[in-house]
């Protein structure tokens, strides 16, 4: 919607990162008797969210516009690619729910996937709910719900950090962030409750097809 409004991609990707940063905090809220029992995910996985959206963030400060404008829709398509295939990847692996404390090597792949996924939506802010609901449920967090929740805490510690670089480089176009930001916040309380009755089928497919939607729009306005 930012960039039909003219606004510079990267200029647009920062504007919406701190957007969509309050709405976060409502849908961790939201979701939190789901995230009740998960402390260690929060707090190890919320550190490597801090430490990799860092990272993420420098990395598009750094990225030239025309770049970067090129690079979006191959990044959505690739992170709803990633969210619909995550069922059958899932079997094929047998993963299965953490245990109450989990391994070492669990532990490990879980660090390791946050971290990319933390660069990634600190560099991209858009579709990175996807690839860490992805990333999650490879590792055998299959509960959606759970699995949201958890999504919503590691976008805070991620974008957290993102809006520090993305505000000291000059790139928030703060009329827009402030007035989209009100929306957010109503839309991710109201929209933990309302997957919770919808039911978890109906939340995957309206996931997906967003993504795709999404997707495939601005790579037709690429090749336009």
């Amino acid at each position: 919607m930012l960039l039909w409004l003219g606004l510079d991609p990267k200029v647009a990707n920062a504007t919406s990162t701190v957007a969509l940063w309050p709405g976060l905090f409502g849908g961790a809220w939201g979701f939190r008797r789901e995230i009740e029992n998960s402390r260690p995910i929060l707090v190890r996985l919320g550190t490597t969210s801090i430490i990799g959206g860092g990272l993420g963030a420098w990395l598009l400060i750094l990225t030239p516009s025309a770049t970067f404008a090129y690079l979006v829709p191959f990044l959505i398509l690739f992170a709803t690619a990633l969210f619909t295939l995550q069922a059958p990847i899932t079997r094929r692996l047998k993963t299965e729910e953490p245990a109450e404390r989990p391994r070492a090597r669990w532990w490990l792949g879980a660090i390791i996937f946050q971290f990319f996924s933390a660069i990634y939506g600190g560099y991209f802010g858009a579709g990175n709910g996807i690839l860490m609901l992805a990333a999650m449920g490879l590792l055998g967090l299959s509960d959606i719900h759970r699995a949201n929740g958890i999504k919503n805490f590691l976008g805070i510690c991620i974008n957290f950090v993102a809006i520090i670089g993305f505000t000291i480089a000059g790139l928030v176009y703060w009329p827009d962030a402030l007035f989209m930001a009100v929306a957010a916040i109503a839309g991710g309380y109201f929209g933990a409750s309302s997957a919770r009755r919808l039911g978890r089928v109906f939340v995957r497919r309206t996931v997906v097809l967003i993504g795709l939607t999404i997707g495939i729009v601005m790579l037709w306005r690429l090749k336009g």
